[in-house]
């Protein structure tokens, strides 16, 4: 009997402890709804996020491709046409330049000339200033040389008519 009772008990208990059951997993056993929204989280973000990267990826593919296709042509041709004004003109200006340069060595060549040819003139001129000089000095010293002689000529004379007046 006892057996009998204890499952007729636990028939009756087993509803119960099934309602239990639900209610402690409803109310206290958050896992599989968790879960639950882990996975929905999980497959939603999966499926934007790889749309979202197939379309930048396509983005990407398409903006190469057309760099490649129409943008990188038309950028070589304008860079070799526009190199090609910047030689021409880099040309043009070195030429100028060189123009330029030549006149002003003729320039500086000229001016060096014409110091040399002064410069000669001076070398020239005081050259002949001082054989002037010298032959002045020369002159000078022929005069003093005869007036010192003179001198000498009058003294002795003087000294003569002196010693005559001495002798008194």
């Amino acid at each position: 009997d006892r057996k009998r009772e204890a499952l007729a008990a636990g028939a009756l208990l087993q509803p119960i402890i099934k309602d239990v059951g639900e209610i402690y997993s409803r109310l206290l056993d958050h896992r599989p709804v968790i879960q639950g929204e882990i996975r929905y989280f999980v497959k939603e973000f999966e499926e934007k996020r790889g749309l979202r990267e197939l379309r930048v990826l396509e983005n990407l593919k398409n903006t190469i491709f057309e760099a490649n296709e129409n943008i990188l042509p038309k950028c070589e041709q304008s860079m070799h046409d526009n190199l090609n004004e910047v030689l021409k003109r880099l040309q043009a200006s070195n030429n100028m330049i060189h123009r330029l340069q030549e006149r002003e060595h003729e320039e500086r060549k000229l001016q060096a000339d014409k110091l040399m040819a002064g410069e000669e003139k001076r070398i020239a001129h005081w050259e002949t200033l001082v054989k002037e000089q010298q032959n002045k000095q020369a002159e000078v010293d022929e005069e003093h040389r005869k007036a010192m002689e003179r001198l000498k000529e009058q003294y002795s004379e003087m000294e003569k008519e002196l010693a005559k007046y001495v002798s008194f």
